[in-house]
């Protein structure tokens, strides 16, 4: 229910205690005798959250900044969001999934709304992307500009749900594939919207889910939203966040990586296909009586069109060898001519709306996307700023040139955390070699409380892993032949139920060629299906077991005896030869850094906690955890990764992890 604000439930009526503290009111919740344990069945007091929450209400009352780093099962979300309401501030909450804002809206808050006698409201935010645009669905819908027939079915379903929708999610339209082509014509992107001066203003599905943020106390968002709005805070349009004091960022160990992707530039084709196709329908539109002025621009547009397809024709001369290629002045060089005509041509695409009087509102943004993309596009081919790293990225038919930044702390401080009073910083893994200064480091956090609250669970009891003495080096061409009888034994021990997660898909589908063809076991593979399909699947299928690459590795929850085994390959390094690893790399060293043992060990150690973490959700899970990397036991960087897994007992024999499940069986 993006963009939804309910309001609260009627507070019981009872006489609300004079506050000592807000700490003070925070520990009673949480007391075994507490609001908490009266109201929700599932409670039962547990210290570490305990601990978390008085942390927590020590921010929202006398501000600064929290990193709390809760074992699985610490119960942190209702830490941070008790004192979050008991607070009365306004308190932004971010997440790193889907599904936990999801968790969060739909299940914690109408919990704690009875549970805690506070009347609240909270608005749930979606990135704009995800919510109709009245004003271009009304324009698209004239004249059947983009040759819609086949679709026809989809846009009028779309009408009909736009008239009664109180929220223009389009998750609410079950029927809508994923991949409509139109949709990116129709979303509320925050490159096309011209503000206030939209005739649909009063009516955005935007501006009314701003306004319902605006008078809420709490507001859930996740981190894309988070830092797509920080990055565009500057600029005339695009703004939805209202302003807040207090956040709560979870899953704050992917902070890093969704800021490097807005707090850069992208020029691509589709970039440019969508500002010649808007101001084609514009013109075509606003410009129906004055027909010199329609053909000036016209011929504007048409030398953009043909000046992008030039440009990119030379871009893709590039032979790149991988989905995403670091660039430089000097491999940019045969682009850099088509691109500086490009440039030309979109500035002469905003000079001529500029020039005209009575250019509407929809023309006057249209020559404000011309202007940016210009600079844009000299900013990627100069490739000369030593903080950004310049690459080439392929997705299906799209060709994207960008420029990231190599070091986000300074930007993440200044943007975010220097704006806040408070705020808080949490997930289950954050801390590395027992500290925090990896994350400090990366995130540019100066002072802060710290605090590392181990799980609940008792993994000495719940698990066992499992590392084998005889496996090649990932590198050798035996290490997938290994991996795979590795694999098969160990789901004859657990009767399949398990994940099977990779680091490269060419990886995981050589063990899956290995293994289907003797599998008793239902194998599902990424990229046969949806991933929510695949997890449905999984959970309804007896004795599944997954096979997956990175999405997998967090934001998964599959709790009970579905889930009994946790493979991983190999140790997740980032890929050296990725252009953002090799940056920041390169970055460390210039410093006098070591980049292995400050950034891929972290990093990866972080990872691999992430992936291994999907075994134990519950008390009552059991099951086996497995890394098939002999560098864990031969290097000595293993005993980094190693000293920050859970105390649960390693054994290397098969017959063990036999012994280990037929005891849970029992």
């Amino acid at each position: 229910m993006g963009g939804d604000s309910r309001p609260a439930d009627p507070a019981p009526d009872r006489a609300a205690p004079r506050r000592k503290s807000l700490v003070d009111d925070v520990e009673a919740a949480f007391a075994g005798d507490g609001a908490l344990a009266g109201a929700l069945p599932s409670f039962e007091p547990r210290a570490g959250q305990r601990e978390m929450a008085s942390a927590a209400a020590g921010v929202f009352e006398d501000g600064g900044v929290l990193l709390a780093e809760a074992g699985t099962g610490t119960g942190k979300t209702l830490a941070y969001l008790v004192p979050a309401i008991l607070s009365g501030q306004r308190v932004l909450v971010s997440t790193g999934t889907k599904q936990l804002q999801d968790q969060i809206f739909d299940k914690d808050l109408p919990a704690l709304r009875g549970a805690l006698g506070v009347d609240f409201t909270a608005t749930y935010m979606k990135g704009r992307g995800n919510y109709l645009c009245l004003h271009r669905f009304e324009a698209l819908r004239d004249g059947d500009p983009l040759g819609l027939a086949p679709d026809r079915a989809h846009v009028d379903a779309i009408a009909a749900w736009a008239a009664r929708t109180p929220t223009g999610d389009r998750a609410e339209i079950e029927d809508l594939p994923e991949d409509l082509p139109f949709w990116g014509e129709i979303s509320a992107a925050s490159e096309t919207c011209i503000g206030a001066e939209c005739p649909q203003h009063a009516d955005c599905f935007i501006t009314r889910m701003r306004q319902r943020a605006a008078e809420s106390d709490l507001v859930i968002v996740n981190h894309h939203l988070l830092c797509a709005d920080a990055a565009v805070r500057q600029s005339a349009y695009g703004e939805v966040i209202p302003s807040y004091a207090y956040a709560v960022i979870d899953e704050a160990h992917q902070l890093e990586d969704v800021a490097t992707q807005y707090f850069g530039v992208s020029v691509s084709n589709y970039r440019l296909e969508r500002l010649v196709g808007d101001g084609r329908r514009w013109t075509g539109r606003d410009l129906e009586e004055d027909a010199e002025t329609a053909q000036t621009l016209y011929r504007v547009l048409n030398e953009v069109d043909q000046r992008a397809a030039l440009f990119f024709a030379a871009v893709r001369l590039h032979r790149a060898q991988a989905d995403r290629t670091r660039l430089d002045a000097d491999v940019l060089e045969p682009a850099a001519e088509p691109g500086r005509q490009l440039a030309s041509a979109a500035r002469a695409l905003h000079a001529a709306v500029e020039s005209f009087p009575n250019a509407t509102e929809d023309l006057r943004a249209l020559a404000r996307r011309a202007r940016e993309l210009a600079d844009d596009v000299d900013l990627v081919l100069a490739a000369d700023d030593d903080r950004l790293v310049y690459f080439l990225e392929r997705r299906g038919r799209g060709t994207f040139l960008r420029a990231s930044p190599i070091d986000v702390s300074s930007i993440v401080r200044e943007l975010l955390l220097e704006r806040l009073q408070g705020t808080i910083l949490t997930s289950a893994t954050l801390a590395v070699d027992g500290s925090f200064d990896y994350q400090r480091s990366r995130l540019g956090i100066g002072r802060a409380v710290e605090l590392r609250l181990p799980s609940e669970f008792d993994y000495a009891a719940q698990t066992v892993l499992y590392l084998p003495r005889e496996m090649p080096e990932p590198r050798s061409p035996a290490f997938a032949r290994d991996a795979a009888l590795q694999v098969r034994a160990l789901l004859d021990a657990t009767e399949g139920r398990a994940f099977v997660l990779f680091t490269s898909f060419a990886k995981m589908r050589e063990v899956h060629r290995l293994i289907a063809p003797a599998s008793p076991w239902p194998l599902l593979v990424q990229g046969d299906a949806p991933r929510p399909v695949l997890l449905r699947s999984f959970r309804t299928t007896p004795n599944a077991v997954l096979l997956a690459t990175s999405s997998f590795w967090q934001g998964v929850d599959v709790a009970g005896d579905a889930l009994s085994c946790v493979i991983i390959d190999k140790l997740p390094f980032a890929p050296p030869g990725d252009p953002i690893t090799a940056a920041r790399m390169e970055s460390i060293a210039r410093s006098g850094g070591s980049p292995f043992d400050e950034y891929q060990v972290p990093l990866a150690v972080l990872s691999l906690l992430q992936g291994l973490g999907r075994l134990i959700r519950h008390r009552r899970d059991r099951g086996v955890l497995s890394v098939l990397d002999p560098r864990l036991l031969s290097k000595g960087y293993g005993r980094r990764f190693l000293a920050s897994l859970p105390p649960t007992p390693i054994v290397h024999d098969l017959e063990r992890v036999r012994a280990f499940m037929a005891r849970q069986r029992v």
